[in-house]
């Protein structure tokens, strides 16, 4: 990844846009019930960036609380997932299949492997780490 890229992405309809200039500082899959209900997968592929380094470049998404620690943005026209941002943290996790070019993006761990779809294979020998978050 380098530090010049532009990095950009939006919702399925395109009301929904954001730019970012600085390298993720990490991206992986999340297996947790509430990311994969979220996302409509068997789990979510999410990008870390700080917030700070996000813009959204055309109308900013819809906001819903998704748990008592996060909440979660979407485009209220399309329903495409956009991100996941938890309380008190200034890093935002944007759904890697809504950037335009996923593909320079390499997952580097798996989050919530307690919950892990027992047929899911992919991102063997990534670092692991069970959900610790619990309500």
């Amino acid at each position: 990844m380098s530090d010049d890229t532009d990095w950009t992405g939006g919702c399925l309809c395109g009301k929904r846009r954001y730019r970012f200039r600085r390298p993720p500082s990490t991206a992986g899959y999340c297996h947790c019930s509430m990311c994969r209900r979220a996302t409509g997968g068997p789990f979510a592929f999410l990008v870390r960036v700080d917030e700070a380094a996000l813009e959204w470049t055309a109308s900013r998404p819809a906001v819903y609380r998704s748990s008592p620690i996060a909440e979660r943005g979407f485009c209220p026209d399309c329903g495409s997932p956009l991100f996941l941002r938890y309380d008190d943290d200034g890093r935002i996790r944007l759904t890697g299949g809504s950037l335009d070019h996923p593909e320079l993006i390499r997952p580097q761990y798996h989050y919530g492997v307690e919950s892990r779809l027992p047929w899911m294979d992919c991102g063997q020998g990534l670092r692991e780490e069970e959900t610790r978050e619990r309500f």
